[in-house]
């Protein structure tokens, strides 16, 4: 059984030795308490290491604390574009669907895990909350497991459960949990909501990331019928069409009547809609990211972002003006995933331009040769101006396919720079 606390009297010494391996949830899974006693009192236990997925939290971590503790993670998300910036952060480019395996296998060390949970309900049965993401599989090699059960999150149902006999330790919260709220939608995420949405049918199941941009397509199927919903976050706006009967997940041919998902990434209306809610189930990257799991769910689309696309479909979501901006994450996963699928569709969305219309993002040449998703694997880009749909097409094609959906004051240069492209055969 694991041992009551008191986060009074924590002593992060007791539990973190010198070199060890930390790893705690992300998101709004982050176990803030934990986290806190960690970085206050990290003196106490010398240099370690601590593996990060997609941090929210605006304070929580400084420059300062990189003085004995150094950090890891999938790439620049959130808060973190800082630490990348400014060569604080050590990027590890790897699908989120093999972050488990690494675990598992003892490629990614795991010594000591904080995992935030909701208290138990009526069985005794603990929830991973809002987020069950890569700490399973980085509890099931630790030494040290320390739970944060907070009274505020909601109680949700995940796969598998929480395993009780592998925490240790005990520490009991009460504090309100990282709210994320949805950025403003503007006239360019409703213009290319828009063109996604003529992919988008009735009994469709959809993939999102975060960010106005899949905020203002959500916003813009309402009218549609028995959606489906299978990602690896799930935000306020798929709680909306929930409550309005359009996202029933009823034609799923599989997960058939829940909205199947890893992360809570929304507000107190999305956590208090998916307290003991059978209809979301959070689920682990093995699952939400799994090809063979993406290649079964029949009419899907998944919509992901790009901070810059060349004129063959070659995709960067990594770097931007030099620095580590983005992560590889779950896109890959998804954009082969969902093409395993007869129907399935995917679609990479970003605005045509950055910095006042003075950048082009569709590009002859990605920034610093970083490709994230590879040309091979390009199917339907979107921006404000259109779709342009490169499955099957040839270099010349694509790249005519990509001009026309670039901002008009950067074609004529893209169209000089696509003549060399396909006359060296790209």
């Amino acid at each position: 059984m694991p041992q009551e606390i008191s986060l009074d009297t924590f002593d992060i010494a007791d539990f973190i030795r010198a070199g060890d391996h930390i790893v705690w949830g992300q998101g709004a899974g982050e176990p803030a308490s934990l986290v806190d006693k960690l970085l206050e009192q990290r003196h106490r236990i010398g240099h370690a290491s601590v593996f990060l997925g997609g941090v929210r939290s605006r304070s929580t971590l400084q420059r300062e604390h990189t003085d004995v503790l150094s950090f890891s993670s999938l790439g620049g998300i959130g808060s973190l574009r800082t630490f990348a910036r400014e060569g604080l952060l050590r990027i590890v480019p790897c699908h989120l669907s093999k972050i488990p395996g690494y675990f598992e296998q003892g490629i990614f060390r795991a010594d000591v895990v904080f995992v935030q949970l909701s208290e138990p309900d009526d069985r005794g049965e603990y929830s991973f909350a809002l987020g069950n993401d890569f700490q399973r599989a980085a509890m099931t090699q630790a030494r040290v497991v320390i739970a944060e059960v907070n009274d505020q999150v909601p109680w949700t149902w995940c796969d598998g459960g929480v395993d009780r006999s592998r925490i240790d330790y005990i520490v009991r919260t009460s504090r309100p949990p990282l709210e994320i709220r949805a950025q403003p939608i503007g006239p360019v995420e409703e213009s290319i909501a828009r063109h996604v949405g003529r992919y988008i049918d009735d009994g469709t199941t959809i993939q999102i990331g975060v960010g106005a941009i899949p905020d203002a397509v959500l916003a813009s199927v309402g009218d549609r019928r028995d959606l489906g919903f299978h990602s690896g976050l799930i935000s306020d706006r798929t709680a909306d069409l929930m409550e309005q009967g359009a996202m029933t997940n009823a034609r799923k041919p599989i997960d058939t009547g829940f909205a199947t998902t890893g992360c809570l990434v929304g507000t107190r209306r999305l956590h208090n809609f998916a307290h003991r809610n059978s209809a979301i189930r959070l689920f682990t990257p093995a699952h939400t990211h799994s090809p063979m799991v993406l290649s079964r769910l029949g009419k899907i689309v998944a919509l992901n972002s790009a901070i810059e696309v060349d004129l063959t479909g070659q995709v960067n979501a990594e770097v931007a003006a030099g620095a580590y901006m983005g992560a590889v994450g779950g896109q890959v996963d998804f954009v082969r995933g969902v093409q395993l699928s007869p129907a399935g569709r995917s679609v990479i969305a970003l605005p045509a331009t950055a910095r006042g219309d003075s950048i082009t993002r569709i590009v002859a040449r990605l920034e610093g040769g970083v490709v994230t998703t590879a040309r091979s694997d390009a199917d339907i880009i979107v921006t404000e101006f259109g779709a342009a749909e490169l499955r099957g097409q040839t270099l010349a094609e694509r790249t005519r396919r990509m001009i026309a959906i670039s901002h008009p004051a950067f074609r004529e240069t893209l169209e000089r720079e696509a003549h060399e492209i396909v006359r060296r055969g790209g």
